[in-house]
């Protein structure tokens, strides 16, 4: 019987080993950078809505500013007593959010001009009308270079999404030009009264373009609303700026009324129209604000699931890639040892049966077909 030659296990050779890396590798390169590249885009995306939304937050801070700064205005410009609780009141407020939220918009500096220019006014004897006007109307272009520097720091002057826009473009442009500027007209037309008639040539010039400077941004005001609403995929956002948009255009052609198609309008028809603009503009501005705020957490939150669900499927197909290059690198190599072959067994060699001893001088002589009791005779009988 043949024994079957001994099992020699090959190695597998070096390219057998590496191949499956290497094809591991191949598929993971280019799902590696697909998922960074995605992962960039998104972490690009949530990084901008967040500081948008910084922005925004520094905006609301700004608006009752805004309203106290014109308030305090017309007051000085009428020379009636007034109080500067609200002003200072806004101005803590802008200042505590501009410490939280400074930093990330590069906003102190801007911050840090307007708040000495507020602070520096009390000191000075505001008690002629012109001087009030000039002081305040530098205070103003102030506000206004701050409300740009929020907008371009947060981004939000660059978003992507149309409805966003706009309603940034409302609230961080037109709404605080056009509320700066009326207040301004207003101002002005009070002034016209009481300046010498040798000005009046040039203070009429003054009113024209101060009207087109005033209304120019409150229409652009509608218009960027409406394009927020007709661009939006929210359903929410027209029902909700839709009605003050409304209110605040009733209050607009009221001052366009009063305060257009006359060198010299009627200061108390012009103040009175105003100030319900005002109003409606507050109203109209927690509106803009709250929707703007709530596009932005929505479109947070779409990233974030974004983010998610590209980093499980990432996770999935990286699992994948190295079960599949385990499995061919712990796969058994072909046995190439030659087949072994079965050869049947010798036939086994009987022994002869043993002499009896009493027999043992005698030869045994086999006969034919003797019966079995006659097969064994002694051998010189036979003979």
């Amino acid at each position: 019987m043949t024994a079957p030659a001994p099992r020699v296990r090959r190695r597998p050779s070096v390219p057998g080993r590496v191949l499956p890396l290497l094809l591991a590798l191949v598929l993971v390169a280019p799902l590696g950078l697909l998922f960074a590249l995605a992962e960039g885009n998104t972490a690009d995306d949530h990084d901008l809505a967040t500081r948008e939304r910084l922005g925004v937050r520094y905006l609301r801070a700004l608006g009752p500013l805004t309203d106290s700064l014109v308030e305090v205005q017309s007051t000085a410009v009428a020379q009636a007593p007034a109080s500067r609780a609200a002003l200072n009141a806004a101005i803590e407020e802008v200042a505590s959010v501009d410490d939280a939220v400074g930093d990330e918009l590069r906003s102190h500096d801007r911050w840090a001009g307007l708040r000495a220019k507020l602070d520096g006014m009390p000191a000075r004897e505001l008690t002629d009308p012109e001087a009030a006007y000039q002081a305040y109307g530098e205070a103003t272009d102030l506000l206004l270079a701050l409300y740009l520097k929020v907008r371009e720091s947060s981004g939000l002057i660059r978003d992507p999404q149309p409805d966003s826009f706009f309603l940034q473009d409302s609230i961080g442009g037109d709404l605080p030009a056009a509320t700066v500027l009326a207040g301004r007209l207003a101002d002005l037309v009070r002034l016209a009264g009481t300046r010498p008639a040798a000005q009046r040539t040039q203070t009429g010039i003054e009113l024209a373009e101060l009207r087109v400077a005033a209304f120019g941004p409150a229409n652009d005001l509608v218009a960027d609303l409406r394009a927020a609403v007709d661009s939006s995929e929210s359903t929410d956002l027209g029902a909700n700026v839709l009605t003050p948009l409304d209110t605040y255009q009733r209050s607009l052609e009221a001052f366009t009324a009063a305060g257009g198609g006359r060198a010299a309008p009627n200061p108390q028809q012009l103040s009175a129209a105003g100030i319900s603009a005002q109003a409606a503009a507050k109203q109209l501005r927690t509106v803009i604000l709250d929707q703007l705020d709530t596009l932005l957490k929505e479109r947070l939150d779409a990233l974030d699931r974004d983010r998610l669900l590209a980093r499980v499927a990432a996770g999935v197909a990286a699992a994948l890639l190295v079960g599949l290059a385990v499995t061919l690198l712990r796969r058994r190599p072909a046995d190439t040892r030659p087949p072994h072959v079965e050869t049947a067994p010798p036939p086994a060699v009987r022994p002869d049966p043993p002499v009896p001893a009493r027999d043992a001088d005698r030869l045994p002589v086999r006969v034919g077909a003797a019966p079995e009791a006659e097969r064994w005779r002694p051998f010189d009988a036979a003979h």
